[in-house]
């Protein structure tokens, strides 16, 4: 055989494709981080201003965002499912311009009562939310053996934003007012997101002929789709799981509630510069996407409600800290030490669904889980205001939402995986 016909007839190399899914990831790491400033962390940076100028109390604050949380699980099983089915392209455009329509009518308000109701029209897009299903369920859908790395990858975006815009949020509420700094952000954050979301969000991989984790289904030396099982809503509600599950994530959630609103206000009480308090509160952000990426590379060694339990003591120990935390550099590491919690807590609450019951109706399932927790998890936030109005201080709630974050990392620890057929 000549080396022409040799040559002919050898395999040759292919090259390595570049998967779809990564601009996935890489679009709605965006958009977690710029909803960093449309009033999820930046939020507490308008407490104390806002508060002053109108007399809004601290409880209304906490119900603002208990309310956000409450309309969020009004539409959460619908929006799921709109996912499942349609993708998040044009739904997380639309959740992009109304959001950004309420922070611009934020910025003319004259009562409390009207912030509770425009944050309430935040909350039934799903969106402006750290973890929320039009970002988080999206990337799940691309990818599964590569999962870990993925969310790695997505909570970049996170303390890439805090870093950037918590300290742009501060500086606008100095120079122009908190008015101004609603407007200003609420445009940006339009004119960023819905863009990237029409032009490169797609469902599935799927839809564009390409196989989870990237290949072409009709290349026979592509990759190999991972032999998983995918359950239905109604198959998985069957099981324990499924419960254990929605219990740790409610109490968790409750338990942040009553510290992740309030803990920036409480800081400014004492006496600490409110660009210290916006400062810390982006190394807190920092620090959560480092523990989530942390975590995403390390997911193929450790379990991740291992993983996902750490991150509940890390909150634990946090709020104890908080509530001893007088001067400027213990404030620095209680926001630190918080942030790693809630990477924990992220990692934990993207991939275990994923990894219990499959890819395909995860929209569903999560939109299924969505109203208990934030129906739960929004009773911390009035609960914390109304007990700091009434005795001047946070620190009994505090402490109860400590000990509730020790029980959960106890409780996702004895969680055990579906036992599939």
């Amino acid at each position: 055989m000549s080396t022409a016909e040799q040559t002919s007839e050898s395999p040759s190399p292919k090259r390595a494709r570049f998967f779809y899914g990564w601009v996935i990831v890489a679009v709605m790491a965006t958009a977690s981080a710029i909803s960093m400033a449309m009033g999820t962390l930046n939020f507490g940076l308008f407490v104390r201003p806002m508060g002053d100028e109108l007399g809004i109390s601290r409880a209304t604050f906490g119900w603002a965002q208990s309310v956000r949380s409450f309309a969020g699980a009004l539409t959460s099983p619908w929006i799921g499912r709109i996912i499942d089915k349609f993708g998040a392209r044009w739904l997380l455009a639309g959740a992009t311009f109304a959001t950004a329509l309420a922070m611009l009518a934020l910025g003319g308000i004259q009562s409390g009562w009207q912030m509770v109701l425009l944050f309430g029209v935040i909350g039934l897009t799903g969106f402006a939310a750290p973890g929320s299903l039009v970002t988080s369920v999206p990337v799940m859908k691309w990818f599964e053996t590569k999962r870990g790395r993925a969310v790695a990858m997505l909570s970049l975006g996170i303390p890439i934003g805090a870093l950037l815009l918590l300290p742009l949020t501060q500086l606008l509420i100095d120079y122009l007012g908190w008015r101004t700094a609603w407007v200003v952000l609420g445009i940006f954050g339009a004119v960023v997101i819905i863009p990237l979301s029409i032009i490169f969000v797609r469902r599935q991989p799927e839809d564009m002929g390409l196989r989870v984790d990237g290949g072409d289904p009709h290349d026979p030396d592509g990759p190999a789709p991972p032999e998983t099982v995918s359950l239905t809503l109604k198959e998985a509600i069957r099981t324990p799981s499924f419960w254990a599950l929605t219990i740790v994530f409610s109490l968790v959630s409750m338990s942040i509630g009553t510290i992740g609103l309030h803990r920036m206000p409480a800081f400014i009480d004492r006496g600490i510069d409110a660009l210290d308090v916006a400062l810390a509160t982006s190394l807190d952000a920092i620090f959560a996407g480092v523990a989530t990426f942390g975590m995403g590379m390390m997911s193929d060694k450790f379990p991740s409600k291992y993983l996902g339990a750490f991150g509940f003591v890390l909150l634990s120990l946090a709020s104890v800290i908080t509530i001893y935390a007088t001067t400027t550099p213990l404030m620095y590491f209680s926001m630190a030490v918080f942030g790693l919690g809630i990477g924990g807590m992220m990692f934990l609450q993207n991939v275990v669904w994923a990894e219990y019951f499959g890819r395909m109706h995860l929209g569903a399932i999560r939109g299924a889980v969505m109203p208990i927790t934030l129906v739960v998890g929004g009773i911390g936030a009035p609960l914390a205001g109304y007990i700091r109005d009434a005795t001047g201080t946070y620190d009994v709630v505090w402490w109860v939402g400590a000990a509730l974050l020790f029980v959960g990392a106890v409780a996702v620890v004895l969680a055990k995986p579906p036992q599939h057929a």
